[in-house]
């Protein structure tokens, strides 16, 4: 495993390259839970990410139990927890506050090692934030060590560069692989491509580091009949892919199983040739006619609609990422409010019928909220 260290904390801060993310694995069996962890542990992963359901946190507190000092914790203010510790998306103090408290408890630690900021990707998240007194709140805990790092995650260039300008952050998480940031002729992901990358470059010019969610698209690289391009990648070449991006320090794929972990450990003893994701060279705009990558190329939008966002929610809500599905509902401007004024669907340059995916999007999400 190797190992890299957080430019703004001390020796001991050191992360596996490769870490969990554990938002989909609440449906899982406690004990298969603690297991996963355990083996996780053994083969080096020392990096967490605890956006999850409620049910996790438990069986995570156990596989821990001894060896806390031996794991690095990333939990999100903003996640919480109902009743059945199903997952919600929160702007309010006082269950932001409890949430993070109940989570200590039930870990059986007395400390986390980053304090995130959860799904910052508009304007009005950070105000609301910062208004409601949960950036306070961070700045508090970390004063008394029972935060050792302030971080946040978002999906959005310009709202993470505004974060970053606080000079409180020591840690981003941002969703990075080829299908957001390929480039061939035009841009991809949320931001041009320039945006994307002199974001990371600026995280690695000024310590941030960053984890990175979403490697595998949702694992729609990983399908032929799936990606963007027509082709599948392996896990590994996705996982390297992430990895030599500017400040990044580790990856988190999400796994909701034993299967997913042994998939995820198998980069570990990967050769140089199954981590060579140079076939991404190959790729052209003509393989994903008719495909939203997110490149927002159709902005402004008359109505205000973050296509792009709008886009990638639906997509990995397709996928079965509830999280991402949860994180619609909050937008402020909706696909419903779709103009069908025709002005994005002139600017797209991969040919998308956005007037017609708008419907779709609104119709699905409407009647996933019924």
């Amino acid at each position: 495993m190797e190992y890299r260290q957080l430019p703004r904390g001390d020796e001991t801060e050191k992360f596996s390259v490769i870490g969990i993310g554990l938002g989909g694995i609440g449906q899982t069996p406690p004990e298969e839970i603690e297991a996963i962890i355990c083996k996780a542990i053994d083969n080096g992963i020392n990096f967490f990410d605890m956006c999850t359901a409620g049910a996790t946190f438990a069986p995570f507190g156990r596989a821990i139990a001894g060896r806390r000092d031996k794991v690095f914790l990333q939990v999100h203010f903003g996640a919480v927890y109902d009743e059945n510790g199903e997952y919600g998306w929160c702007r309010d103090f006082d269950t932001i506050k409890r949430t993070f408290l109940w989570e200590l408890d039930t870990l059986g630690t007395n400390y986390v090692d980053f304090g995130f900021l959860h799904c910052v990707d508009e304007d009005d998240d950070f105000d609301k934030l910062s208004d409601i007194g949960v950036l306070d709140y961070l700045k508090e805990l970390k004063s008394k060590g029972v935060v050792r790092h302030i971080g946040f995650s978002s999906h959005t260039p310009s709202v993470a560069n505004r974060i970053i300008d606080t000079g409180l952050v020591d840690m981003m998480m941002f969703s990075i692989n080829p299908a957001y940031d390929f480039e061939k002729g035009d841009e991809y992901g949320i931001g041009s491509v320039k945006e994307r990358f002199e974001l990371f470059q600026r995280c690695a010019r000024e310590g941030i580091g960053i984890s990175v969610m979403k490697p595998f698209f949702a694992g729609q690289l990983l399908s032929a009949e799936q990606s963007p391009f027509g082709v599948a990648l392996t896990h590994i070449q996705c996982l390297q892919y992430a990895l030599d991006r500017p400040g990044v320090l580790v990856a988190v794929p999400g796994v909701q199983n034993m299967a997913h972990l042994d998939q995820v450990i198998k980069y570990l003893h990967a050769t140089d040739k199954e981590k060579d994701y140079s076939v991404i060279g190959t790729f052209t705009a003509d393989t994903i006619t008719g495909t939203c990558v997110y490149c927002n190329h159709c902005q402004p939008c008359p109505a205000g609609i973050d296509i792009g966002l709008v886009n990638k929610y639906y997509d990995l809500a397709l996928a079965g990422d509830d999280i991402a599905a949860n994180h619609y509902t909050k937008l402020s401007v909706k696909a419903d409010a779709c103009l069908h004024c025709g002005h994005c669907e002139s600017r797209c340059p991969f040919s998308v019928k956005q007037e017609k995916r708008m419907d779709d999007i609104n119709r699905y999400f409407t009647k996933r909220g019924k």
